[in-house]
């Protein structure tokens, strides 16, 4: 009876750790990304000031960095991941100077918790694709703000066009990946 029940245990660890193994890449994300967070917040808001088109900038920048960090931590330094990650680091840093300027209070960093690791490559490359879309939507958004500062605006307008550069290269790596 003791080898019996010690064998049922063994079974049941196995099938948890098979569980744990297949749903692992699905497990790190806590929460959707609410309605009023970054590029899905802003394309919903019908008036935007200044200090909310900052804050909903910086969330989407955050949640960039933390969606290309985890492909990243997955796959490893892959391109175009491994420096598109850096490039919104220096997003992040653009709009929190403008912020600390503007004496506007920068959001914590905590998109992490809205981001779910892709489980192959063209999943992220699509996910990659869906996020810059909404990106260069929200900075359209801004820029038609009436009485935008000009060094918001040339922030903003840089990093449209960096989302546009940043959607071509996910795009290729879709077509490659297809």
């Amino acid at each position: 009876m003791k080898w019996i029940l010690s064998r049922k245990v063994r079974w049941i660890l196995i099938a948890v750790m098979l569980l744990v193994f297949m749903f692992s890449s699905r497990m790190n994300a806590q929460t959707a990304v609410p309605s009023d967070f970054g590029a899905k917040g802003a394309l919903q808001d019908q008036d935007i000031s200044i200090e909310e088109a900052l804050t909903y900038a910086l969330q989407d920048e955050y949640l960039a960095l933390a969606r290309y960090e985890a492909v990243t931590k997955k796959y490893g330094n892959i391109l175009p991941f491994s420096q598109i990650v850096q490039a919104e680091q220096q997003h992040i840093e653009a709009i929190k100077r403008l912020m600390e300027q503007y004496e506007i209070e920068i959001p914590v960093y905590n998109a992490k918790q809205y981001i779910t690791t892709p489980v192959t490559l063209k999943e992220a490359f699509q996910t990659g694709v869906k996020g810059e879309i909404d990106n260069i939507a929200m900075y359209e958004t801004f820029l038609k703000i009436e009485e935008l500062p000009n060094d918001i605006a040339k922030v903003f307008s840089n990093l449209r066009d960096a989302s546009k550069k940043h959607l071509i290269a996910f795009n290729f790596g879709l077509a490659q990946s297809s």
